[in-house]
């Protein structure tokens, strides 16, 4: 759910993590405002130094991939959907966010591919906002009824007074089996259930990153968690109160401010109806 997202820190800015502080100095790549997971990109990650209290700020890969896949060409058939020789189609599989309730186990009760990242290999995204889309069932201006395709309206989140903040993660080493030298570290960013706001703006799937405070990302990090603590810590929401959404460019992957407002005359509030309760009713009497 999460697949956008926004990196962009002043270098006279420290990153701050309760006690440790880093200063953001000669970092180049923290200067980019969106991310588009579907690129796989570089990502400012908070990396913990083994056996320290402390980090490295570094880049990653978005989106872990298994261990097992022996090249970037096994890589690009795990991330995308594709047609082998024989004409059998091959569905991508997406792990640039890891469902906090699936970390250990998966949706289909099996061990996740996640767990040994999540009980070993914690780390934190740097965000300075992300993205989503928000799901409206207009009505149609002769009949009144509301339409059965949904309009989506991009919004920017953030968190007020924050130029900054932190994202849990998860992250995994991979090693080409091929006798080169190429390896990567990816990444990928743990969500839980939306929060009220977040209900209201990823209307339909409902989820969101999982935000940490200074507390909660010290213990992400540092902290010696079994799989019980892990699990709650990725669970846990931001509270709505402290967070603010708002429309953006629909275009803003190209804009030269994605972050700008962005007013539509069809869109209506947050506190408004968004259809998606009468689509549910109309889905039901289909089916």
């Amino acid at each position: 759910m999460c697949y956008y997202n926004g990196q962009k820190v002043t270098r006279t800015e420290y990153i701050r993590l309760k006690h440790l502080e880093k200063l953001v100095a000669n970092f180049d790549f923290l200067s980019v405002p969106v991310h588009e997971a579907f690129e796989f990109g570089m990502n400012a990650i908070l990396k913990p130094q083994v056996g320290k209290e402390d980090f490295d700020i570094v880049q990653m890969e978005w989106g872990i991939v298994p261990a097992s896949l022996p090249d970037r060409q096994a890589i690009w058939n795990f991330r995308n959907n594709y047609k082998d020789t024989n004409g059998i189609f091959h569905r991508a599989t997406y792990t640039m966010n890891a469902k906090a309730e699936n970390l250990f186990v998966n949706e289909k009760g099996n061990p996740s591919m996640f767990r040994e990242s999540a009980m070993n290999r914690r780390c934190l995204v740097l965000s300075t906002g992300f993205y989503e889309s928000r799901h409206i069932y207009h009505r149609n201006k002769k009949t009144g009824e509301r339409r059965r395709t949904a309009q989506t309206y991009p919004y920017r989140v953030h968190l007020p007074g924050k130029e900054y903040f932190y994202l849990a993660g998860i992250w995994a080493p991979w090693q080409a089996k091929d006798g080169s030298e190429e390896c990567a570290e990816m990444f990928s960013i743990v969500t839980t259930e939306a929060n009220e706001l977040m209900a209201k703006v990823h209307n339909v799937k409902k989820r969101m990153p999982t935000i940490l405070d200074e507390d909660l990302a010290y213990e992400w990090m540092f902290g010696k968690l079994d799989q019980k603590r892990i699990t709650e810590i990725g669970l846990s929401q931001y509270p709505s109160e402290k967070m603010e959404a708002y429309p953006i460019d629909k275009n803003y992957r190209d804009a030269l401010d994605p972050t700008a407002p962005f007013h539509y005359p069809d869109l209506p509030g947050l506190d408004e109806s968004d259809g998606l309760e009468e689509e549910a009713i109309i889905q039901t009497t289909l089916f």
